[in-house]
């Protein structure tokens, strides 16, 4: 399977994809660790650096733009500093912002990583501030978001929708997107939301999620092999269920049966942020590609293994994926 992997990754290049979803300002604010606080039992740090990086949705599309295709990304922002620093990251990673939706109500979603240098390779994590609301978007909002889609869908070679779960992508919007897809290609990384994108090409989720939904113990490959088959069952999927399961690899289930693609033995892994991002990126552009969906899972799999040795977001180039392919036992 090595030599079809590296001769799919160039085919990776030149498409379009749609992705609509919850998009994420990550904020990084790095510091030494000089000593203990008298307030509390915590580090304090020396201020060294602050970096916007590109989440939720935002993450997707810059993996899809990495590897030399196009992505146009539909989300909800909000009228504020955090909008206008997203907009300018999502400029420098190639993606236009032209399509985010403003809604004055809820703030743009901001994640605050405090990262300490405590003599470390990387920088450690030791507090996350999250500002968002959760609210569903109200039905105005919700309207100019499906009118966007619409607008967008039809140039498009695939869409991809990444749920974080804030509050965007309700049932309703969708069954719209599924709907105005018609033939094209549908991929949705689920965090745990199944009903709703069912009639979807393609759902992924982790272990966890699956374990959560279906109320199961999922322990064994043939644990998971049965999970994936009935959820791929009871959504109707037309092309595949994926569980990923982190150094366990992921389980693929298709109309045909349930197969197990393993994960390369990584090693060094510093920070899983952001992985299963790119994995779903990666299945999108492959399956357009022409790639069968347990190649595409193969080929995610080398991606997020590249992914797991950074901390943060991280897009895999075609290099790094070419390496990681080479590298592996497939």
């Amino acid at each position: 399977m090595r030599e079809r992997l590296l001769n799919l990754i160039p085919q990776l290049a030149g498409r379009r994809v749609l992705i609509v979803g919850d998009v994420i300002l990550d904020e990084y604010l790095t510091g030494r660790a000089t000593r203990m606080s008298r307030e509390a039992p915590v580090p304090v740090l020396e201020f060294e650096s602050r970096r916007h990086v590109a989440g939720g949705a935002g993450n997707p599309a810059a993996n899809v733009v990495a590897l030399g295709s196009e992505a146009l990304l539909v989300a909800v922002v909000g009228a504020d500093a955090e909008a206008d620093a997203l907009r300018h990251v999502l400029r420098q990673n190639g993606i236009a912002p032209d399509s985010l939706i403003v809604d004055e109500t809820r703030p743009t979603t901001l994640k605050t990583r405090l990262m300490a240098h405590m003599g470390l390779r990387f920088p450690q994590q030791v507090a996350r501030l999250d500002r968002l609301s959760r609210a569903a978007l109200s039905p105005e909002v919700e309207k100019r978001v499906g009118e966007q889609i619409a607008v967008l869908l039809p140039q498009m070679d695939a869409v991809l929708v990444s749920d974080y779960r804030s509050g965007m992508l309700s049932p309703a919007l969708v069954r719209l997107i599924r709907d105005l897809a018609g033939d094209k290609l549908t991929t949705a990384d689920s965090q745990g939301e199944f009903d709703k994108y069912a009639g979807f090409g393609v759902v992924k989720c982790n272990a966890d999620e699956a374990r959560d939904h279906l109320r199961r113990d999922l322990r064994s490959d043939a644990d998971f092999a049965e999970g994936a088959q009935l959820l791929f069952d009871r959504m109707a999927l037309k092309r595949a269920m994926v569980i990923t399961r982190g150094s366990d690899g992921a389980t693929v289930a298709l109309p045909d049966g349930a197969f197990h693609c393993p994960a390369p033995v990584i090693t060094d892994v510093f920070d899983t942020v952001g992985a299963g991002d790119t994995a779903i990126a990666v299945m999108t552009l492959a399956l357009v590609a022409g790639a069968a969906p347990v190649e595409a899972v193969a080929l995610a799999n080398a991606a997020s293994g590249v992914v797991v040795r950074r901390v943060g977001n991280y897009a895999p180039t075609p290099q790094d994926l070419r390496q990681a392919v080479a590298a592996s036992a497939l």
